[in-house]
C-alpha cells in the first residue's frame, strides 16, 4: 500500500476467521518480531479491526503459544507416522529426518518464529513447548540409541547426535525456496543421506570406532 501499511490478509478457502488471524500473526511475528507486533496490527493485517481479535484470541500470548504448541504436535505426529510401519533402524532415522526436513521446508515461518520467539513466552508455557521438544528429539535418540546398541549405528552420544541432526534439519527453513536449484524431495533425500552418514550408518564396525572422538559428556549438552 502508498503509506506503508500491510495489506489483509487473503482467506483461503474453508478458512476459519481464528486461523486467518493467527496466520497474519505469525507472518507479523516473523517480519517484525513478537514485541514489535500489536493487536491492532494484527487485526489490520487479517482485515478486521484490532479490537475484534480478542474474541478469538484472549492475548498475543495466546497466539504465540498457540503457533509454538500446534507446531510441536505436528512434528511429533508426523515423526510417528513416518515410522509407524518401519522396524528396521536406518529406514527409521531416514523417514524420521526426511520428515522433519519436509515440515521446515514447508513450515518456514513457524520455525523461524518458534525458534527467535521462545524466550517471550511466559514461565508454563514456555515448559509446555520444551517438554514438547523433549519429546520430540528423544523420539530421535532413542532411534540411535538403538541402531548403537546393535551395530547399525556408530556414534560416541547418541544425544549430540540427535542435537546434530535436528539442528541441521531446523536450518533448511532458512535457505530452503522451492523455487531454487533443487526441489523439495531431492533436499530431503541428501539430508537423510547426511544423517546416516553422520551416524555412520552400514560402516564396519572397527573403522567407526577407530575415528570416532572421545564420548561427549551427556550432562555439558543442553537442549534450548
Amino acid at each position: 500500500m502508498a503509506d506503508g501499511r500491510r495489506e489483509p490478509r487473503r482467506s483461503a478457502p474453508g478458512q476459519s476467521r481464528s486461523e486467518e488471524i493467527r496466520l497474519a500473526a505469525l507472518g507479523l511475528f516473523a517480519e517484525r518480531g513478537y514485541l514489535a507486533t500489536s493487536m491492532e496490527d494484527i487485526g489490520q493485517a487479517a482485515g478486521i479491526r484490532g479490537p475484534s481479535v480478542y474474541r478469538h484470541y484472549p492475548s498475543k500470548q495466546q497466539m504465540l503459544y498457540e503457533i509454538m504448541r500446534d507446531t510441536m504436535d505436528t512434528l511429533i505426529a508426523e515423526q510417528q507416522l513416518a515410522v509407524s510401519t518401519m522396524t528396521d533402524l536406518v529406514a527409521r532415522l531416514r523417514r524420521m529426518v526426511e520428515a522433519h526436513v519436509r515440515y521446515h521446508a514447508r513450515h518456514r515461518l513457524e520455525a523461524f518464529v518458534g525458534n527467535r520467539e521462545i524466550k517471550n513466552l511466559d514461565d508454563e508455557k514456555r515448559a509446555q513447548v520444551l517438554a514438547q521438544r523433549h519429546t520430540y528429539e528423544s523420539g530421535l535418540r532413542k532411534v540411535i540409541e538403538a541402531g548403537v546398541a546393535d551395530g547399525s549405528f556408530q556414534v560416541g552420544s547418541s544425544r549430540l547426535a540427535s542435537y546434530a541432526i535436528l539442528d541441521m534439519g531446523m536450518g533448511i527453513s532458512a535457505w530452503y525456496s522451492p523455487h531454487g536449484e533443487l526441489t523439495e524431495s531431492q533436499v530431503v533425500y541428501e539430508y537423510g543421506e547426511f544423517a546416516l552418514s553422520l551416524v555412520r550408518a552400514g560402516r564396519p564396525r572397527e573403522a567407526a570406532l577407530g575415528e570416532s572422538a572421545p564420548e561427549a559428556p551427556e550432562s555439558n549438552i543442553n537442549a534450548s
